[in-house]
């Protein structure tokens, strides 16, 4: 029946059979990959770059791809297997259920439907089969790969030990990798070096906190440095909320491969018969005018296709916690939801430090997993901070864990089997918790209750703020006792379960990913998340460099960025200024604030609200860097053309440094646009030689305005409006 139905499809043009020189096109506007079958039935990417023209005679590509040296090898095989003739980094490995540790995959069809391309190979000895998947997002130049497997053994136990998403090769005089890396506090640090005969690996071991050291993200330029304007780069992601590995190998003959997928470290995973695993994600774009076309390519893709709500209104806060920390009850929260309120914000969020009774959540050693509100801090429940907050005019949000343990917790002693720990061993804990075991359905259950309790006890509850602050732990499953190489996939798997539980159940709920800072930062989370916390790093100036690395490419909707009272020297506005760039919230005692001050802050919320629409856009210019000097320039424009915001931030200049005009991009030559300086501080008036001035683009683009000081710590927030 199944060859009936195949065959079916084959005479309607859906599915290509296998022949020889079997050419797949997969293409966006401007970038294709050709992917050939050749002479002994296996799959190998024969182009990848620019999109050809129609005319291209693509049979050219017959012929062994690169210059090879080894007669064995026939190109550059699109998904190799370890223990074959391919003595590089491989895609896949196997030990089949007789102890053969290896699988020649060979073409069998491939169907093109809509924008989805799927190639299916199967092992001829063996029944193991691998899909290869391909979805373009043809107007964003966007390519996403995944892979699924599955096998029909039907004795003993199959095991896989790589699993890529996604394989790619280059040939290029040089590549150039930046890597994004960093630690709590400093998240999202570029970094560029040249990639030369061997491997480099990015990757990371964490599970849950997974981001903490090495972010899901790269660029690499390809013939020359990465540049913003200039260059053919590809830039790359993988969405998975876990462990993941990118390894960049330049073989003998100068030809780079680049592997893609969960990192298979101590993830050896056990494979069950008609199971089939499926890769995360992996997603790319090639641009040949820098880094920041494809910026704007992973931003426009993210708002139309992956972040959770993306076309949708964000909402702008206040939270609690660095102006309270765990020291609050009713009556001082009452008061801060009037001071949201006055400020103009659209909600109040509150931190950690609501819940545990035997284990009262009073500093961050107890109390995690017991989801129960505090009665000596709030005798009157959530409910009660909810109506009040609604009856002050502002929404309620509220912080949640609900992943993680404290040992001194109600849910530690009565399910120790949900906790990840050794056995017999001394435990290690980080940040004083542990982390529950969301491989078990079980456990799944109670993350979900976690959630869907407080919804049914509080309907109106708008926002959750999802935090994850530990990395696993004493890494043992009780769950998966035989299989512990199943536990870092099967917990990222876990979560995913109960996320689209709760997006299920309550669509219009806004949830904030945060993991101690900036720890999970990837496109998977996304799609259930609305929004991330970039840092706890709230210094401007520090926030300088990790907003500019998560523009390369996260939206600025995605990145919250909130206005606290890190590094005191630092003016009010040139704090609000720098989060005025990405989803503002503040996090500050507005009591400590100037009269001045405060009014700066309830101004720039007006405007923040008024020009939403270009603060979101993806159409992002990183003008002047501040990896490369005390200056700190960016700009973005509407789709239209017609409106236009520039962010100036002037670090630590030096000494009567000169200032040079900045260029601007993205507007209409012909048109005619007034510059204005917004945001100004309560009686005070710009003093940019621009200000309220009208300029040509062309002007503006070839010429430039100044719009940086010799000044430190200063900001301007620019209009540019057509005329």
């Amino acid at each position: 029946m199944k060859q009936t139905i195949i065959s079916l499809l084959m005479l309607a043009g859906l599915v290509c059979p296998a022949t020889a020189a079997t050419n797949i096109n997969i293409t966006t506007r401007n970038t294709q990959l050709v992917l050939q079958v050749k002479d002994n039935g296996r799959l190998y990417q024969s182009y990848l770059g620019e999109r050809l023209s129609d005319a291209t005679d693509l049979s050219r590509f017959s012929q062994p791809f690169g210059p090879l040296t080894s007669t064995a090898i026939k190109g550059f095989e699109a998904y190799p297997v370890m223990g074959t003739e391919d003595y590089y980094e491989p895609a896949f490995e196997i030990r089949h259920a007789d102890g053969h540790p290896t699988s020649i995959l060979k073409y069998v069809s491939h169907t093109q439907t809509g924008r989805e391309t799927a190639i299916t190979l199967r092992d001829e000895l063996y029944p193991v089969t691998v899909v290869l998947h391909y979805e373009v997002y043809p107007d964003e130049d966007i390519i996403r790969q995944w892979t699924e497997i599955s096998h029909d053994e039907k004795k003993g136990t199959v095991y896989i030990a790589r699993y890529a998403s996604s394989m790619l090769y280059f040939e290029s005089p040089a590549y150039y990798l930046t890597e994004f890396s960093g630690d709590w506090a400093r998240e999202m640090q570029m970094s560029s070096q040249p990639l030369r005969f061997g491997k480099k690996i990015v990757d990371s071991r964490l599970g849950a906190r997974a981001n903490m050291f090495a972010s899901p993200f790269f660029i690499v330029g390809l013939g020359a440095p990465a540049t913003e304007e200039h260059g053919d780069i590809l830039m790359g992601t993988l969405g998975w909320t876990g462990n993941f590995r990118f390894t960049f190998e330049v073989d003998h003959n100068g030809a780079l491969r680049i592997v893609s997928g969960i990192n298979p470290d101590a993830s050896t995973y056990l494979l069950k018969r008609a199971d089939t695993f499926r890769t995360p994600d992996f997603y790319f774009t090639l641009s040949t005018n820098g880094i920041g076309e494809g910026s704007r390519r992973f931003q426009r893709w993210a708002l139309r296709h992956q972040l959770y709500k993306g076309g949708d209104d964000r909402m702008t806060l206040l939270n609690n916690w660095e102006n309270t920390y765990f020291d609050f009850d009713e009556e001082k929260l009452t008061g801060l939801f009037g001071e949201a309120h006055d400020l103009g914000v659209d909600l109040f969020l509150l931190d950690d430090g609501w819940f545990g009774n035997k284990y009262p959540r009073k500093d961050d050693h107890a109390g995690l997993g017991d989801w129960q509100v505090t009665r000596s801090k709030l005798p009157n429940g959530v409910p009660y901070l909810v109506k009040a907050a609604n009856e002050r005019g502002v929404e309620f949000g509220i912080w949640i864990e609900p992943e993680m343990v404290n040992p001194q917790s109600e849910l530690a002693e009565q399910h120790p089997d949900w906790i990840l720990k050794w056995d017999g061993r001394e435990d290690y804990y980080f940040r004083n918790q542990l982390v529950l075991d969301l491989s078990n359905p079980r456990v799944q259950d109670f993350v979900f209750g976690v959630v869907d309790n407080l919804m049914q006890e509080n309907p109106r509850l708008k926002f959750m703020k999802w935090d994850c602050n530990s990395p696993i732990t004493n890494i043992f499953s009780h769950y998966e006792k035989t299989q512990q190489g199943n536990l870092y996939v099967d917990y990222v798997r876990g979560l995913y379960n109960v996320l689209r539980r709760v997006q299920q159940k309550y669509p219009d709920l806004y949830l904030m990913m945060c993991s101690g800072g900036g720890g999970r930062t990837d496109f998977e989370g996304l799609r259930y998340f609305t929004e991330f916390w970039c840092s706890d790093n709230t210094d401007p100036v520090e926030r300088l460099f990790i907003q500019w690395g998560y523009s390369m490419f996260m939206p600025s909707k995605a990145m919250c960025a909130h206005v606290t009272n890190w590094n005191s020297r630092a003016s009010v506005k040139f704090r609000v200024d720098v989060a005025f760039a990405g989803k503002l919230g503040f996090d500050i005692g507005l009591k400590s604030l100037s009269a001045a001050d405060l009014e700066y802050c309830r101004q720039a919320i007006r405007e923040y609200n008024r020009l939403k629409p270009v603060v979101y856009s993806p159409e992002l210019y990183r003008l002047v860097s501040p990896y490369e000097g005390q200056h700190c320039v960016m700009q973005r424009v509407s789709d239209d053309r017609r409106h236009a915001l520039v962010f100036a931030y002037d670090v630590y200049p030096r000494y009567g440094e000169p200032q040079l005009p900045t260029r601007l991009r993205g507007l209409d030559p012909s048109a005619r646009y007034r510059v204005r300086e917004v945001c100004l501080m309560p009686g005070h008036q710009s003093w940019l030689g621009c200000h309220d001035k009208v300029y040509t683009g062309d002007y503006l683009m070839k010429v430039g305005i100044t719009v940086t000081s010799a000044n430190p710590l200063v900001s301007h927030i620019i209009e540019i409006t057509n005329e």
